[in-house]
């Protein structure tokens, strides 16, 4: 009995080890904006947001790459292709990166707000479903040309990939609700850089996130509040580089 209870005794420091070893901590981000000096604070809904290991010295190289890559906005990749001003007003009005973030309403399909690219993918749908208008407004987007319908959004993917390849190791993301709160759990202590990895749209410049986070050991099994803006305000921990929109190419 008295070695069955010594070694019951023994265990006891491994099991409260191993317990401090599994704790984590929570980053919660909060994500507030000015699209210019008269506009009011707002959440960034929508957003997604990246947590790479190390510091931003470990990181030089990626995030070096990050504040040096082309800039590409939506509306110049949607003139390039010759989409018409409905249809960029209308990505614009979402903030979408393709047609598939909003629901497309009978109102862009016929009558004065209809987009043209919507009425057409509409009528091609009609024929394609027996002339069913619900079937044919819930579908439409099958026969929007792929790069008009999503080509944006995978070129912004591709350069996503390259980037989360190049940093060669394993990125956290999550993406802002629409007040533009998230959450990174499950966090080990430790130095992060946060970052958005490719330009945010917000007004008229683009803004990129490149900032140091450390998790210490005090923040493990708590939730550690981190506010991110465009601008040096109170408690803000981590400020975007803002750059003007470039001005989109003629041919």
């Amino acid at each position: 009995m008295k070695l069955l209870l010594f070694a019951a005794l023994l265990m006891v420091p491994v099991v409260l080890a191993q317990t401090q070893e599994r704790q984590t901590g929570v980053l919660r981000l909060r994500v507030r904006v000015k699209a210019d000096d008269a506009s009011p604070l707002r959440g960034l809904a929508r957003k997604r947001f990246y947590l790479i290991p190390g510091t931003l010295e470990q990181n030089r190289t990626l995030v070096e790459a990050i504040e040096h890559q082309p800039p590409a906005t939506r509306d110049c990749y949607y003139k390039k292709l010759g989409a018409s001003a409905a249809l960029i007003s209308w990505l614009k009005e979402g903030d979408c990166e393709s047609v598939y973030c909003r629901g497309v309403e009978k109102d862009f399909v016929v009558g004065p707000k209809a987009v043209p690219e919507f009425a057409s993918a509409f009528a091609a749908s009609q024929k394609e479903y027996g002339g069913n208008e619900e079937t044919a407004l819930r579908w439409l987007t099958t026969n929007v040309p792929p790069d008009v319908r999503d080509g944006f959004y995978r070129d912004r993917q591709r350069v996503l990939q390259g980037l989360i390849k190049q940093s060669g190791a394993t990125v956290l993301s999550v993406m802002t609700d629409r007040n533009g709160t998230a959450y990174f759990t499950d966090l080990g202590p430790g130095t992060y850089v946060l970052s958005n990895l490719v330009p945010t749209e917000l007004g008229q410049t683009l803004v990129t996130w490149n900032c140091e986070v450390q998790v210490k050991p005090g923040d493990l099994a708590t939730e550690k509040p981190y506010l991110v803006s465009n601008r040096k305000e109170k408690n803000v921990k981590c400020v975007g580089i803002e750059k003007p929109m470039p001005v989109c190419a003629t041919d």
